[in-house]
Parts: structure tokens; C-alpha cells; sequence
């Protein structure tokens, strides 16, 4: 069967990432990006670069890519859109942004009139977990499309999950980042209450990371924790747009969601305090702050678990 050619639209810090791991399997690959310089990179690893997304319009498989549910529609349906082009259009979409199930429902009836499958694949990770091998994806869509495209899903990392049709991987993947969200919050919490005790931080993670409640996420999010390295993985402005929607579909199905709530309430309260361009895990520093001391940075190496594929 002859390999397909592979769309890819948007090298922002996981796309980027992500495209390269195709590359590296030995793909045919053609990326956007909105900054074009941003994409050059990838011509050293064999990528062709375009100046639209409908440039893409004559790949196989398409993959997406990018922050926004607005992003989603201007590059399918916007000036030079991938689903623009009146003679040619992709035979799959494969969606892996987080964005709303609405915006996804568009995103999918729109390439349906064109002729066009789509897969939703919103994945779970950053550019490190990339690298490590370690990326998710959830995926939904007709499970014969899900069958064709998963051997290209497997490059991204350790796992792929079908999870069913229609949107409901975005759910799955809104649900992940609710707990996110959450889960941080609570580490934020129970760190700055040891600390206030007299134990440090750094003594703290390590007995967390090495008992049952520990885990991939905790074990790599020590050093930030730790020694306050708040090198951005993911944005409190990111985290916000994603409590929002998983609030937003507690209500549409009628699930109480408090505790989801109430670390809204304190992501936007980061973000009022001008913790914007860094890593969320600067819920820490607010923690601190309301419980009345300033912390300081414990400056100790600390193992994250996240160390790259030999590979990659």
C-alpha cells in the first residue's frame, strides 16, 4: 500500500514536535503555520513548506494542530482554507487541537460536505513528553477512518485510545484538563502546607512521587514545583479556556462539577496576578501568597522521568 502525504497545520511547541516525530518515521510531510518562519526549521528534517493551508487541499491525510476554536474554522473554512478549494480536498482530517465538541461538530459537517472523514484526536502531553515517548491521544470519529490513520497516531507516543463517534473525544480531552487543572491546585495546596510545617518541598515530592499516590504527571511537574522553574508547558490562559469549556459542558449535562468550579475561580486569579506567559504550575506562587509568605527556590536536582527516546 503506498504510504499517504501527510498535511500538517500548525508548528506551535507541540505540532512542531509532533510533525517532526513523522519526519523522523520516514514520511512525506507539507506543513503551515501561520508564521512561516517558525516551520523553517523543518526542512532540515525533509518537510516541504506552504504559504496557505489550502496548499495542503491535495494530501491524503491532513493533520491539525492549532490553539482556538477560531483557529480551527479560519483554516479550514477561512481565506485560503483547507476546505476551500473547489476541485481538491484531503480524503481524512485528523483535528488533535482542543476546542470545543460545537466547534468540532462544524469542523467535521463542513469536510462531510466536501467529502471529506474527520477525526477528532486532541492529545495529552507537552513537548518534553513528546520527546520522551510518552504522548496520548484520544480519538473519535467512524472507526474505520480511526483504523486507517492509527499507525501514524502510534509515532506520536505511547498510546492511542478510541474512545467512540462523533465528538466525544474532545469531552474525554476537556475532562483531562479539568482534572489537570484540579489536580494541580490540590499539589499547590497540600506543597505549600508541608512547607508551612517545616518539611521541604523538594523532601515532600519525593515521598509523594514514590508512594501510591504519585504518578507520571506529579513525578514531572517536581522540578517547577521544587526550584520554581516555570518554563511554560502549558499557560494559566490555556488552562482557563479549558476549565471554561469543561465547565460549560458540566452544566449542558447536568453534572455538578464544585471542585472544578472553585480551581476556575483560582486559575483566574493567576492570571489577574500576571502569572500569563508562564508554566500553570505558578498556582503555587498564589498558594503561597495567600497563605503569607514568598517562596523560594530549592535549587536541587530533581529527576522529572521525562528523559527523550534515544531516538527522538
Amino acid at each position: 500500500m503506498t504510504a499517504p502525504a501527510i498535511g500538517w497545520i500548525g508548528a506551535g511547541r507541540m505540532g512542531y514536535q509532533l510533525a517532526t516525530r513523522l519526519l523522523n518515521g520516514g514520511h512525506d510531510v507539507a506543513v503551515y503555520n501561520r508564521t512561516r518562519a517558525k516551520a523553517e526549521p523543518l526542512t532540515e528534517k525533509g518537510a516541504k513548506i506552504v504559504d496557505r493551508p489550502i496548499d495542503l487541499a491535495d494530501r491524503d491525510i491532513v493533520f491539525i494542530m492549532v490553539s482556538t476554536s477560531d483557529d480551527l474554522h479560519h483554516v479550514l473554512f477561512g481565506d485560503g482554507g483547507l476546505l476551500t478549494d473547489p476541485d481538491r480536498t484531503p480524503r481524512i482530517i485528523v483535528d488533535s487541537s482542543t476546542v470545543s465538541t460545537d466547534a468540532s461538530a462544524k469542523a467535521r459537517e463542513g469536510a462531510a460536505a466536501r467529502g471529506t472523514e474527520f477525526l477528532a484526536a486532541p492529545v495529552s502531553g507537552n513537548p518534553k513528553v513528546i520527546a520522551a515517548g510518552k504522548l496520548t491521544v484520544a480519538v473519535s470519529g467512524p472507526r474505520a477512518v480511526f483504523d486507517e490513520v492509527q499507525p501514524l497516531l502510534a509515532l506520536f507516543g505511547r498510546g492511542t485510545t478510541y474512545v467512540g463517534e462523533g465528538e466525544v473525544a474532545r469531552l474525554v480531552k476537556i475532562a483531562h484538563n479539568v482534572y489537570l487543572g484540579v489536580v494541580t491546585q490540590s499539589l499547590a495546596e497540600i506543597t505549600t502546607l508541608v512547607e508551612r510545617g517545616g518539611v521541604e518541598r523538594g523532601a515532600f515530592m519525593e515521598f509523594l512521587n514514590d508512594s501510591v499516590m504519585g504518578s507520571i504527571f506529579s513525578r514531572y511537574k517536581s522540578p517547577a514545583l521544587v526550584n520554581l522553574d516555570f518554563h511554560p508547558t502549558f499557560t494559566n490562559i490555556l488552562l482557563r479556556k479549558d476549565m471554561q469549556l469543561g465547565l460549560s459542558a458540566g452544566k449542558e449535562l447536568g453534572v455538578p462539577m464544585p471542585l472544578a468550579a472553585a480551581t476556575d475561580m483560582l486559575v483566574a486569579e493567576a492570571i489577574g496576578a500576571g502569572h500569563v506567559e508562564q508554566d500553570f504550575a505558578t498556582l503555587l506562587l498564589e498558594q503561597a501568597r495567600r497563605s503569607g509568605y514568598e517562596l523560594v527556590a530549592e535549587t536541587v536536582p530533581f529527576d522529572d522521568g521525562l528523559a527523550p527516546e534515544a531516538s527522538a
